[in-house]
């Protein structure tokens, strides 16, 4: 299986709105962060964000559905 090459969080304005928008530790679904962070590729962001050290949440919610969230923050704050 072939590693993913991972922008770094420190010069990517992309990974940054992403991980922005989670910061708050409530559940975003794929909409709400193409929309709210101006990116496409949501999975792969999360990768990204995951290859940086940021421990990130997904769930799926109904058939086709996917939400995320930071997972260090989550519970500390009582979203779910």
């Amino acid at each position: 299986m072939a590693s993913i090459h991972a922008a770094k969080m420190d010069n990517s304005p992309r990974l940054q709105r992403v991980a922005e928008l989670l910061a708050d530790g409530r559940w975003y679904s794929t909409l709400d962060i193409i929309v709210g962070a101006g990116v496409c590729a949501v999975n792969s962001c999360v990768a990204e964000l995951r290859a940086n050290g940021i421990p990130v949440d997904c769930r799926r919610v109904g058939k086709d559905r996917f939400e995320y969230r930071r997972a260090d923050v989550g519970e500390a704050h009582g979203a779910g």
